[in-house]
């Protein structure tokens, strides 16, 4: 079954840490036809000094980034205006849920703070604890 799997910026340094877990969900998702994806503002909130760049690079080359274009931040400013948040603590979240909606069905987002982006992402999107 096609779909997404989007990394929010936890499950994106846990797969740079080489966490078993969502290096096992992200190694069995193009064997079900499921897309890694995420937001390329999600790779800059997730970069760190203590991962090699190198790791990073190799990382990213095996994900889907997003660029965050115009379009993107219009939809994650709607999301965010219809839910009456806003501010720095949203903005990269919006921007991962706007791609979320949009993405290919079903859309699963791994993510450290669940209850943001399911209420961002809507009921269409299942959001995952990391």
């Amino acid at each position: 079954m096609p779909g997404t799997l989007l990394l929010d910026s936890e499950g994106l340094s846990k797969l740079y840490r080489k966490d078993r877990t969502v290096v096992a969900l992200v190694q069995a998702a193009p064997e079900e036809g499921v897309r890694v994806a995420t937001s390329a503002m999600t790779t800059l909130e997730a970069d760190c000094e203590r991962i090699h760049p190198a790791r990073i690079k190799w990382v990213l080359s095996r994900v889907d980034v997003h660029d965050v274009t115009k379009e993107i931040t219009d939809r994650a400013a709607v999301l965010l205006r219809t839910r009456h948040l806003h501010g720095h603590k949203y903005a990269i979240d919006s921007a991962l849920a706007a791609i979320a909606r949009n993405a290919p069905q079903p859309v699963t987002v791994l993510a450290s703070d669940p209850e943001d982006l399911t209420l961002l992402c809507g009921p269409s999107v299942e959001v995952v604890k990391v």
